[in-house]
């Protein structure tokens, strides 16, 4: 038992030379703006009209006293809710198609389609589903073309809008991660059970959905975390009506140059966030 852990030392020890510039960059690029966003947050103002600026809780008691953020914090929690659960519905029948079904050049094809749109910037993603969305738009022409009436499709500036693009934004890590587990699943235990009579929704719900349960919620950690900060899709796509907590950031960083309050609710987002994990951690551990 003492060597085996005197082995495991040396093996550390040897290691961390390999080991010290990716962690001490992690700690650098982790710690060090948090640590700045956390003296901001605490700051009266940063205005370069003020000459000295003092240390104050009156920011995060902002987020309490008024009702807004707290209303606009649940909103955004609900669309990351919405949105991973859409990711599911939809990413984990698509992995296994590709994990399971499709072989050689066909699988390599639908694995392509799968990443192609990390090749293309985020907000030319979303202007693109702006052109598709609104009325007179690409969707609404084809309609017109298609039906033997008219028809108005406009999603523009909606809620409806808001969880389309984000859906299509963050799909591919649902598929990404669900295929990794899926892939990982021995087809003898597929055969095995379907030998035994079982149909192919028992054997989908007995034998592959457990197993594949690691991916699905790796993935839906990859999609809640930042669909609930998101500003980008809320903004372009969802107008006034799209609204959200991580709108609210934005504005305070971008618009009206508060960063102390901006700061502020960022930070209360993380904690929402941690705590939301911190009580899904048992029941995660345990399904994983």
């Amino acid at each position: 038992m003492a060597t085996t852990g005197k082995t495991r030392d040396n093996g550390l020890f040897r290691a961390l030379p390999l080991l010290t510039p990716a962690y001490a960059w992690l700690a650098l690029a982790i710690f060090l703006p948090l640590s700045a966003m956390v003296y901001f947050s605490l700051l009266t103002s940063m205005s370069p009209d003020e000459q000295s600026s003092s240390l104050t809780l009156a920011n995060y008691a902002t987020f309490f006293s008024d009702p807004l953020y707290a209303t606009l914090l649940l909103r955004s929690l609900k669309l990351g809710l919405l949105v991973t659960l859409i990711c599911v519905a939809v990413g984990f029948p698509a992995a296994y198609v590709l994990a399971k079904i499709f072989r050689g050049r066909s699988r390599e094809a639908i694995f392509l389609l799968v990443i192609l749109p990390f090749w293309s910037n985020s907000l030319v993603r979303v202007f693109s589903w702006s052109m598709v969305l609104r009325e007179g738009g690409i969707l609404d022409t084809a309609l017109n073309a298609l039906l033997p009436f008219n028809v108005t499709f406009d999603l523009m500036y909606s809620y409806p809008a808001v969880v389309i693009g984000l859906v299509h934004s963050y799909l591919p890590y649902m598929v990404l991660t669900c295929y990794l587990s899926l892939q990982a699943i021995d087809n003898a235990l597929i055969e095995a059970a379907r030998s035994l009579g079982a149909s192919r929704f028992t054997t989908l719900r007995r034998v592959v959905a457990p197993l594949a349960l690691p991916g699905v919620l790796a993935g839906s950690a990859l999609i809640f975390i930042p669909v609930v900060g998101s500003f980008m899709e809320p903004r372009i796509l969802g107008g006034r009506g799209g609204t959200l907590y991580g709108t609210v950031i934005e504005d305070q960083f971008t618009a009206v140059y508060n960063w102390p309050l901006g700061a502020a609710l960022s930070f209360i987002l993380l904690a929402v966030v941690l705590a939301i994990l911190l009580v899904a951690a048992p029941v995660l551990r345990k399904a994983a």
